[in-house]
């Protein structure tokens, strides 16, 4: 039977983890539009990668559902890699919270049921989850184990008009997901963590480097202890160590790589006055 690691957004950062991790496995290929898909397909093919593809709507539970049971007719998934989201830049603060945040808790849901015994998940989040002032402990907890279909009822979520706003909110509600999930992960003897990059060089943070917060995340990279963006490798290179047989002991966590950014903003010259 096939080992099944199966990627969930087509993006730079995806696909980087699953070059690290997929070898001598299929890599299910998922994304909402199929010429992603089959675009990031294609480069994984030509490195010497068994590659198949989906089209999936993140936002929608039938189309999740979908993929996971496709995953699981395919072989045993041992790895899933959610990387799908969408930006502040990119959409108003409905689809992101839908995307971003009920989606992730959709795609834990699903594929915490099929998960092969020893298998590992990775949750791309967000340093913006970071910068978001702290919430109560209800808060947190409602965005934890609230039920994944109501979610975006929670009343906290009505007054939410910025896009920055439900952009970290959504990544904040991500970790916070993870950790609770990887209790049940756990009872299937599987593993999930999160990563909450920085601003990583990818098509996405172009978009956010050329909109109207462009200055703000130049003036973040210049004050920042690393002074740099990341690349997709760096980020990789961190799923590979949480996926693979080094992680065993670890699940349930966040883990910020970022260059300093949000130490920066919290303690350096970014810091709110």
């Amino acid at each position: 039977m096939n080992n099944i690691t199966v990627l969930i957004g087509a993006g730079a950062i995806g696909v980087a983890i699953a070059r690290r991790v997929g070898a001598g496995k299929l890599i299910l290929v998922a994304d909402l539009r199929e010429d992603n898909a089959a675009a990031a397909a294609s480069e994984l093919l030509d490195a010497g990668f068994e590659v198949s593809t989906a089209v999936v709507d993140v936002a929608s539970r039938a189309s999740v559902q979908a993929l996971a049971q496709a995953a699981a007719v395919l072989g045993s998934v041992t790895g899933v890699i959610h990387a799908a989201g969408v930006s502040p830049s990119q959409a108003p603060p409905d689809v992101i919270l839908k995307v971003d945040l009920y989606g992730t808790a959709l795609v834990l849901e699903a594929f915490g049921g099929i998960i092969a015994p020893g298998g590992a998940g990775i949750v791309i989040s967000s340093q913006s989850g970071h910068r978001l002032p702290a919430l109560t402990a209800e808060q947190d907890r409602a965005l934890a184990t609230t039920p994944v279909d109501d979610l975006l009822a929670l009343p906290m979520l009505q007054q939410v008009t910025d896009p920055l706003n439900a952009y970290q909110i959504a990544k904040r509600g991500n970790a916070l997901r993870v950790r609770a999930e990887a209790v049940r992960w756990g009872k299937r003897g599987a593993r999930v963590n999160a990563i909450s990059p920085g601003i990583i060089i990818t098509p996405l943070a172009r978009d956010e480097l050329n909109g109207l917060r462009g200055d703000g995340y130049r003036r973040m990279l210049a004050l920042s202890p690393a002074g740099r963006a990341g690349t997709p490798d760096e980020i990789a290179t961190i799923a590979a160590l949480l996926m693979g047989p080094d992680g065993a002991f670890i699940t349930g966590s966040d883990f910020l790589v970022d260059g300093g950014v949000t130490a920066a903003y919290w303690y350096g010259e970014l810091a709110p006055a």
